[in-house]
């Protein structure tokens, strides 16, 4: 079964061909530690867990690559601002490695919660300025640089398909950027790779360079990091939409101008999250996190199954109504499968695949259309909704669905109920020949006795359903 992703660098669906047979490198920007991740940074990292699940399901070695910016990062996509880690550090009267290593934590309990898998890699900034160095070096020695004010810069203007990412061509780009005026470049859309002392008095993460005291700028770490360890070729890279104007479009522009060749293959972004209909920004200071949501009532996997609603190149809207929906979704998911595994039984629950392998390719085939997720849950409630599978069969189907959709679906229990006696049961069974057979009157003949003894039946899509009154 063959995977199609849409990729941004050729706005097309594209057939997944990795570098290397069976196996897919993925590269994903991770947070920047420096306040919690609001519910629209998780949302990408859920549909990026969604790829990484749906890889290794069909059947791909993933090595996963996610960074840590733990060195800060510029209030602005651009290099004005200021320093995002300082800000948090004073405000909060810690260091800002007190800042970076609460957040760090914080940011994986989150991922945790949300049942994402961790990567492979996680690779913290400021283990790697070595690297970054290296490669700011080599893109001096092959022209791409310039120094002003202390600062080291890259020369957009050497690489005439700046931009393509974003589709847009260099005069659209300057035309719409909405930079401050930095005497020090030669283009407005240049960028920094190395800051110096010269650009912030009192930064405090500093490090010795060949050009001066100081610290990277924030596109070079992900270039770096994912060429230590994905190589300098590699598959997929990941992240939100609104990296692909400034920081995916500036990764790529120093990484092949390093290289002199292509860079990654696949460009996935994930949409906005939008309440009120606004876009959710920290810069807004009125953002929700996971932990806003628990305070509420909610769990993480509600949020994970609202996420799972909607395609990841869709923009969600947010309402704690529409989270609301999510969660009685969710629930009834669990129930219906904890009734069914109460009629199967763990045992014949844990047999062999069987009747349920077409449903489980049919799923898998709508999350190989670009990880179309809400087409994979109607597939799963499809499956549920079958009384012509036997329970264990479903139950079964759903488990191998879970794997992708990471829902917890393992961790459902048969319900426990006290057995019924063996005159109740019979007439539970003589009820069921009678609607079999269509013998309405007799049946509610059987459902009146069966009330009389304290036994409620009720009818469902899954077969008969009874508890005591």
């Amino acid at each position: 079964m063959s995977l199609r992703l849409f990729n941004t660098l050729s706005r097309e669906l594209e057939e997944f061909r990795p570098l290397e047979p069976g196996r897919a490198g993925v590269y994903a920007c991770g947070p920047t530690v420096y306040n919690f991740a609001h519910i629209g940074n998780l949302r990408t990292y859920v549909s990026e867990d969604l790829l990484v699940r749906t890889l290794r399901e069909l059947g791909y070695e993933v090595r996963h690559v996610m960074n840590v910016t733990d060195v800060g990062h510029l209030t602005g996509d651009a290099d004005q601002g200021e320093d995002k880690m300082l800000k948090s550090a004073r405000e909060q009267g810690q260091s800002v490695w007190q800042i970076a290593e609460f957040y760090t934590r914080a940011f994986f309990e989150d991922c945790a919660g949300l049942n994402i898998l961790g990567p492979t890699v996680v690779c913290r900034a400021t283990d790697h300025i070595a690297d970054m160095i290296a490669l700011i070096r080599r893109l001096e020695a092959r022209g791409f640089t310039y120094q002003a004010g202390g600062n080291v810069y890259f020369d957009i203007g050497r690489l005439p398909d700046y931009g393509r990412l974003a589709g847009q061509n260099l005069e659209d780009l300057k035309s719409g950027a909405r930079v401050e005026v930095d005497a020090g470049k030669r283009n407005p859309l240049d960028f920094v790779l190395w800051f110096t002392r010269s650009k912030f008095e009192h930064q405090a993460m500093l490090w010795d360079s060949p050009w001066g005291r100081g610290y990277p700028g924030w596109h070079i770490e992900c270039s770096a990091m994912s060429m230590k360890y994905l190589g300098e070729q590699f598959d997929i890279h990941c992240g939100g939409v609104d990296h692909v104007p400034v920081h995916h479009t500036n990764e790529i522009a120093q990484s092949e101008a390093a290289t002199g060749r292509k860079w990654v293959n696949y460009w996935l972004h994930a949409e906005f999250l939008v309440l009120a209909r606004e876009k959710m920004a920290k810069s807004s200071g009125g953002f929700l996190t996971l932990g806003s949501l628990k305070e509420k009532g909610f769990e993480p996997l509600d949020y994970r199954y609202l996420c799972l609603g909607a395609h990841y190149r869709s923009q969600l809207q947010f309402s704690y109504e529409a989270l609301e929906a999510a969660r009685s979704g969710r629930r009834a998911l669990q129930e219906r499968l904890g009734r069914l595994l109460a009629e199967a039984g763990p045992a014949e629950a844990d047999q062999e695949p069987g009747p349920e392998r077409e449903y489980v390719q049919a799923f898998l085939g709508e999350l190989c259309e670009d990880l179309n997720s809400p087409r994979g849950l109607a597939a799963l409630q499809n499956l549920l909704r079958d009384t012509g599978l036997p329970p264990a069969a479903r139950v079964r189907g759903a488990l191998a669905m879970n794997r992708v959709l990471g829902l917890s679906l393992e961790a459902v229990e048969a319900p426990r109920e006290e057995p019924l006696d063996p005159e109740a049961q019979a007439l539970i069974e003589e009820r069921a020949r009678a609607r079999h057979n269509r013998e309405w009157a007799r049946a509610d003949s059987l459902r009146q006795e069966l009330a009389r003894r304290g036994i409620q039946v009720e009818d469902t899509p899954d077969g008969v359903r009874w508890k005591k009154l």
